[in-house]
């Protein structure tokens, strides 16, 4: 499995990014994906994850402007990022779980396979 990602940067307070993950080796739309953040001396968090049936899971901190989707003819996963703040600051990371089983977790310690990482700076 190898996950590719792409996008982020840095913006003010307020824009948009876009980040994207080209799968290869793991099938986006049959798989278990999320994407997750580390802010220096913190810990990974998740973001937003995506089960096989669509259904989608968020972090409170990013809910209603952050938006996790995939395209499942060019097997990519994306992350849509609105209304971002200073706190949104971290490297970004596409992951996906190689188990069968799916529930959408926010662990990250449930993803075996990750990308490597993105640079988002949001400034004030």
């Amino acid at each position: 499995v190898q996950l590719v990602e792409s996008g982020g940067g840095s913006v003010q307070s307020g824009g948009s990014l876009r980040l994207s993950c080209a799968a290869s080796g793991y099938t986006v739309s049959s798989g278990c994906l999320g994407w997750f953040r580390q802010a220096p001396g913190k810990e990974r968090e998740g973001v937003a994850t995506i089960r096989r049936d669509g259904r989608t899971n968020y972090a409170n901190s990013v809910k209603g402007r952050f938006t996790i989707s995939r395209d499942n003819s060019a097997n990519t996963l994306s992350l849509q990022m609105n209304s971002l703040k200073a706190e949104d600051t971290a490297i970004y990371y596409c992951a996906a779980r190689t188990l069968n089983s799916c529930s959408g977790t926010l662990t990250a310690a449930s993803y075996s396979a990750w990308g490597q990482g993105n640079q988002v700076t949001i400034s004030a």
